[in-house]
């Protein structure tokens, strides 16, 4: 097997590149706009408004931004999106410039920037398999996840550094709405076979489409919802700040390591399984990292020292990346083209209550209980909820080599 299979198809090559911008830029951002607005409340509980400003406006927009990836060239909705993506970074610029006293105008924003990403993660989800033939897929995945979390890496350290040598988040906002820009140059350009044709009028029956297939595919659903709640309760980013300025001491630059060590034992890990991929009891490894992922949340937890922290949160991105090849592989392959973007929003959602909701948990718990024992409690929980679904679906213990799911193998799961 070729290891770099996916890299063949110069569209995938393309649309790499620009995936890893528009992450790159995302990551920058975060990270500023976490350290600005703890820098203004000094509250944890704001860091976890961030979160949940994004997430809402999903909430209302799944089903549409769904079945609009179903009936509006996916490529189209890209170039819309990154061009957005970037009015919100310059919007950032412009208030951070004017100069601002009050976290408002950044949670209008981000609330803009939830709105635009409603509909853009369902259509860069769908959009992957019309660049590969399915044989190459979780390839391509393993791929695709390995360059998300190099950029994931790369984000927070280069927002870390702009940030502390500045003292000042706005050279991080203007790189931010540059890459974005950059990135829809690169989207642009592709040139997509035809595999998504436009349908009709929306109509009900055709947007809740999505969540009917996942109810009735019990292997689907159970993939999703354990990763919804293992990173609901076991998320430790939202309070890095916290741990960066107040329990390690490290600073911005520090800040921006913490954030980077997921995503560094992510990308090793798509790595190690582009080059040797899940032949068997794929499901079952995947139950096992997710138990990982609580174990070394707890570790993370009780740190005191830099190397600890960044040791445990290495691992956490590494156990992390195991669940998210499988969940997208099982997502994408299971799934028929024509209704991918609709699958796709409903993962969004579940993906978004784990991260942003998970966020503003973790910041409502930081603040009633203190930010160690929130983060400690966090990983316990995830360990719980490996073990209930691993009952609950008995069908994810079963699940053997990723590349042989189809469509009604999935169903009859």
């Amino acid at each position: 097997m070729n290891a770099q299979a996916a890299f063949c198809y110069p569209n995938f090559r393309d649309y790499m590149m620009a995936r890893f911008l528009a992450a790159l830029c995302s990551e920058m951002q975060a990270l500023a706009v976490a350290w600005q607005v703890y820098g203004i409340t000094r509250r944890p509980v704001d860091l976890g408004l961030v979160g949940l400003a994004q997430f809402l406006p999903a909430v209302p927009l799944f089903l549409v931004a769904g079945d609009t990836a179903d009936r509006v060239p996916r490529q189209r909705i890209l170039q819309a999106t990154f061009a957005s993506f970037a009015l919100c970074s310059t919007l950032l610029l412009a208030f951070t410039l004017h100069g601002l006293r009050s976290v408002y105008p950044i949670y209008a924003v981000l609330l803009l920037n939830g709105v635009i990403r409603a509909f853009s993660n369902p259509a860069a989800q769908a959009f992957l398999p019309l660049l590969v033939p399915e044989a190459d897929f979780p390839n391509a995945v393993a791929w695709s996840s390995s360059i998300f979390q190099a950029a994931i890496i790369g984000g927070p350290m280069l927002g870390g550094v702009l940030y502390g040598i500045t003292g000042q988040p706005a050279p991080v906002y203007a790189a931010a709405a540059l890459g974005m820009l950059s990135a829809l140059v690169l989207v642009s350009v592709l040139r997509v076979p035809l595999g998504q044709r436009s349908r009709g009028t929306a109509s009900l029956e055709a947007v809740l489409g999505g969540l009917r297939y996942i109810w009735r595919n019990k292997l689907l659903l159970g993939a999703i919802s354990l990763d919804m709640f293992a990173v609901l309760l076991g998320g430790a980013v939202a309070l890095l700040p916290v741990y960066a300025k107040e329990i390690l001491n490290v600073g911005a630059f520090g800040l921006g390591l913490l954030r980077s060590a997921p995503g560094a034992g992510a990308v090793l890990m798509a790595i190690l399984v582009a080059y040797r991929p899940l032949r068997r009891r794929a499901g079952a490894t995947m139950l096992w990292c997710v138990c990982g992922f609580g174990v070394f949340t707890i570790v993370f937890g009780f740190s005191r020292n830099m190397a600890l922290a960044l040791g445990s949160l290495l691992l956490v991105g590494a156990c992390d990346m195991v669940s998210v090849i499988v969940r997208h592989t099982l997502i994408q392959l299971g799934t028929p083209d024509e209704m991918r973007g609709r699958v796709s929003a409903v993962n969004t959602i579940f993906i978004g209550t784990s991260n942003e909701v998970g966020q503003f948990e973790s910041g409502i718990t930081a603040q009633w209980m203190g930010t160690v024992p929130a983060v400690v409690a966090g990983g316990i929980g995830t360990i719980g909820i490996v073990a209930l679904w691993a009952c609950l679906f008995p069908a994810l213990r079963e699940v053997n080599e990723l590349a042989v799911v189809s469509v009604q193998d999935s169903i009859r799961a």
